[in-house]
């Protein structure tokens, strides 16, 4: 745990959190790749979904519920894809893989923010992979501000 990235968050690794509660943290990703990408973090030092009680279990599902439902409603998402791979825990010597999960929203629309387009290139596909960033610097912040005050934290 003591070289567990996620375990050892600074300050400024927090700055895009956008809901917490006693068992997970929501960020809005600070690469964009696709727009809306939220991360969902176990606030224990878990290594995988196995390892999840049922109470961790039932808040996990009202926390994805909350995550979609956001997405869907501030950027109109039609379908949000989640992955949990962990692979890249296990490209060190010693892995300490911490469970996480990304949600990557889709859109068949071009989403706007702040008057600039973005479109959804691979909609209806599976994601693609070390996709570039895509969203401004200036209309992640905007989408962040909206998000963390659709969660209302």
């Amino acid at each position: 745990m003591n070289n567990c990235s996620w375990c050892n968050l600074t300050d400024e690794d927090r700055k895009y959190l956008l809901y917490e509660n006693q068992y997970w943290s929501v960020y809005l990703a600070d690469e964009q790749d696709y727009v809306g990408r939220c991360i969902v973090v176990s606030r224990r030092h878990c290594a995988s979904l196995a390892e999840l009680d049922s109470t961790e279990w039932e808040s996990l599902r009202t926390v994805i519920q909350m995550v979609e439902g956001c997405l869907k409603e501030v950027l109109g998402a039609d379908v949000c894809n989640w992955s949990c791979l962990m692979n890249d825990f296990y490209k060190t010597s010693e892995p300490d893989p911490h469970l996480h999960m990304h949600c990557r929203p889709r859109f068949g629309k071009p989403v706007i923010i702040n008057g600039n387009e973005y479109t959804d290139e691979e909609f209806g596909h599976h994601y693609a992979p070390r996709k570039k960033t895509q969203l401004q610097d200036a209309d992640r912040e905007s989408l962040f501000a909206i998000l963390k005050q659709r969660f209302g934290t």
